[in-house]
């Protein structure tokens, strides 16, 4: 057949060569570059361009919708300076890293969702969100609330930081502020606020209903920190923790949290940290409801007689209750401890972190000191000093240009911890 056309057979072995390398070339040369990286003149690998396309298929998209879908799975930290002091790996879970800056924006959403579940709120139809709160959950509330198409109407004690309210007013929440007082007085923040959605549902005039959102006692608070919180920590850790250390408002967070832990890990240890004022501390050690500043004439201010926000309480509420045979033990910080741990964590870790934080740390540190080195401990940054400037770092005072150079000696009262304190004289490298 080949004789008959005209062509030769090596002819014919020559053009099939041909046809072959040619088609073969390309992948030759991409293996080649496989084994050594082409690299241009000046040493630099050549990488080949990948298209939007080839990457779509290779990496799966990973996208959060609304400022909602940010909130949660905060990461964990070690705190370096407090984990050498003590001997303890002391971790902390960072909320302040929330959309809201804070660990309201969890209970935030689940109050809202719940009741949209029950049909008690209805998006971009008037509804309006009351809450009486020392500042965050006020900031988180009005974050969800412009989200998902609500207002939110905060009433507030009106010695709160001025830059809680003004974050609260840039999200554009309504706030009222009252005076501090005890729980029992209907003009209290929280009362108030109960009141004013109570005002809102009884006038059939105004457009749009009122929700309490009632975060001391709705168990959308707690079951929150159940579901999302304490499976985090868990993960996190590789179930490997020994203590956690946290303080109590509404509760929600140490009772949800313990529920979730405490099935999973039957040693774990739960501590209180609890500020001036307070009578939790008593609750938790004694089976009382007191402090030493509830009697008459002692008090600087009606709720609780500290410099801290966002923790401590004079009455048990739900959220706590439902978690309070799980605490194991309880530790008071006072505010002196608490203005030194602050500044301590930013002269240390770069860390700046809130009041209540501070009082977290604390507390973490001295049950560390307390049981011996070798433990891990999970606390939490709560939120971030910028909320406390006028009124807690105010009374930090300045920082010190000098690293490192102050010790755990220098911040706690060792009256009540056992001989293993001498730890805290180790220096630390800043």
């Amino acid at each position: 057949m080949i004789g008959r056309i005209g062509v030769s057979p090596q002819l014919l072995l020559g053009f099939s060569l041909g046809v072959l390398l040619s088609a073969s070339y390309g992948k030759i040369w991409s293996i080649l570059c496989r084994l050594g990286r082409e690299r241009d003149d000046d040493g630099f690998e050549r990488r080949p361009i990948q298209m939007t396309s080839e990457v779509a298929t290779t990496f799966k998209k990973d996208i959060r919708i609304g400022v909602e879908g940010l909130i949660g799975c905060t990461p964990l930290m070690k705190i370096k300076s407090l984990s050498e002091a003590t001997g303890c790996e002391i971790l902390a879970k960072v909320e302040m890293m929330n959309p809201g800056g804070s660990a309201k924006d969890r209970i935030a959403l689940a109050i809202v969702e719940r009741a949209e579940a029950e049909g008690l709120l209805r998006p971009n139809s008037g509804d309006v969100v009351y809450e009486g709160t020392s500042g965050s959950t006020g900031i988180s509330l009005a974050m969800i609330c412009r989200a998902k198409g609500y207002r939110a109407h905060i009433c507030l004690p009106d010695d709160t930081s001025a830059e809680k309210v003004d974050l609260l007013e840039k999200l554009g929440a309504e706030v009222e502020k009252v005076p501090p007082a005890s729980i029992v007085d209907r003009r209290q923040y929280v009362n108030r606020a109960r009141a004013r959605a109570n005002e809102r549902n009884s006038d059939e005039s105004i457009e749009g209903r009122g929700l309490f959102a009632d975060q001391f006692e709705n168990e959308a608070n707690w079951k929150a920190h159940y579901d999302h919180t304490g499976p985090e920590i868990y993960k996190q850790t590789g179930g490997q923790v020994d203590i956690i250390v946290m303080g109590a408002g509404t509760g929600g967070t140490i009772s949800g949290v313990s529920r979730y832990l405490k099935p999973l890990l039957p040693n774990l240890k739960v501590v209180l940290a609890d500020p001036p004022g307070s009578g939790l501390y008593n609750k938790v050690k004694y089976g009382v409801m007191f402090d030493i500043k509830e009697r008459e004439g002692t008090r600087r201010r009606h709720q609780v007689d500290t410099l801290v926000e966002g923790i401590g309480i004079n009455r048990v509420t739900r959220n706590f209750d439902v978690g309070r045979r799980l605490v194991d033990d309880a530790i008071r910080v006072t505010d002196e401890e608490a203005l030194a741990m602050a500044k301590f964590l930013v002269e240390h870790d770069g860390l700046f972190v809130g009041s209540s934080t501070a009082v977290n740390c604390v507390a973490a540190a001295k049950y560390a000191l307390k049981t011996g080195p070798g433990h891990t401990i999970v606390t939490m940054i709560c939120d971030s000093g910028t909320r406390h400037l006028s009124k807690f770092w105010k009374a930090v005072g300045p920082i010190s240009g000098e690293l490192g150079t102050s010790s755990l000696e220098d911040i706690l009262d060792f009256s009540s911890t056992t001989a293993s304190t001498s730890r805290a004289s180790t220096p630390i490298n800043g």
